[in-house]
């Protein structure tokens, strides 16, 4: 577990630095470092690896609307299109559910601590991100509100389809294992 919480937040700072000092592939590349060493001791990677991708389409539609709605702005990033989130924040996403099954896991069976956990601490992520320079938060009011809501539901989702890929144990059926 303590490999893990280092794991994320290494890869945090790596992504949220890598931005705000215009190096956001620094932070992408230390990212995919972590996930590829996270799900190489995990016990069944390709359900690891399906709650990674799914964490990233989550993480893609809801920065993309805060995005899309004017709410928060990030660094540009080159040849990145400019109304998706830059890919150093789809890989915080991964990295976030890698916590799902490891750090996280003491909250599967409390719900009610998952959503308020999630509605203080998602924010409070993204106003780290802000003052360190990765993001601007440009519409205070409405997108903490939206951030609030949205990780109250986004958070105890996640450690739901973590229980949920590991009692499937998703086969991918052109990997042997």
């Amino acid at each position: 577990m303590l490999i893990n919480i280092i794991g994320f937040q290494l890869g945090w700072f790596s992504c949220i630095l890598g931005s705000a000092y215009q190096l956001p592939w620094l932070g992408v590349l230390s990212a995919a470092i972590i996930l590829l060493a996270h799900t190489a001791r995990s016990q069944h990677w390709p359900s690891e690896v399906s709650l990674l991708l799914a964490a990233m389409f989550i993480g893609l539609i809801f920065d993309a609307m805060a995005l899309n709605l004017g709410w928060i702005t990030f660094m540009p990033v080159s040849y990145w299109p400019s109304a998706l989130p830059p890919p150093w924040m789809i890989m915080l996403w991964a990295l976030f559910a890698s916590t799902m099954n490891s750090s996280l896991s003491w909250l599967k069976p409390r719900l009610w601590l998952a959503i308020l956990l999630g509605a203080i601490a998602g924010p409070m992520c993204y106003w780290a991100g802000a003052k360190l320079g990765a993001l601007k938060i440009t519409d205070l009011k409405f997108a903490m509100v939206y951030l609030s809501v949205g990780w109250a539901i986004i958070l105890p989702t996640m450690l739901k389809i973590a229980s949920l890929t590991n009692h499937r144990h998703v086969h991918w059926p052109w990997v042997s294992e």
